[in-house]
């Protein structure tokens, strides 16, 4: 049991990104990956649901620290960004925190 708690904490966040992607791939989004040309910076997702294309970040814990998408989000002023994690809902006006268990309701479709 002790060498499947470790796996689990190697790959925490590897495995919350294969979650998300479960919950992306039914609904038909569009999901793609964005990496600057030096690999020092990645979005783990950037979905386009209905005319609007979100960078989206994903963290495995409640260490939500989201320097690449603060700077894509920058780079880039007419996208809001989205982070799923074990916070609860939070706007922060450039992005938005949405709780893991919540990805399905907050994109279903025709939500503004």
């Amino acid at each position: 049991m002790l060498f499947g708690n470790k796996v689990f904490v190697e790959f925490q966040g590897a495995f919350t990104e294969q979650y998300v992607m479960q919950q992306l791939k039914p609904m038909d989004i569009p999901i793609y990956y964005w990496a600057n040309d030096t690999a020092t910076q990645e979005i783990d997702f950037l979905i386009q649901v209905e005319d609007r294309v979100i960078p989206v970040e994903v963290k495995a814990s409640v260490n939500v620290k989201a320097k690449s998408l603060q700077n894509f989000v920058s780079s880039n002023p007419d996208l809001k960004g989205l982070r799923f994690s074990m916070l609860p809902y939070t706007d922060q006006g450039w992005m938005e925190n949405v709780p893991l268990f919540g990805i399905s309701a907050y994109l279903k479709p025709g939500k503004e």
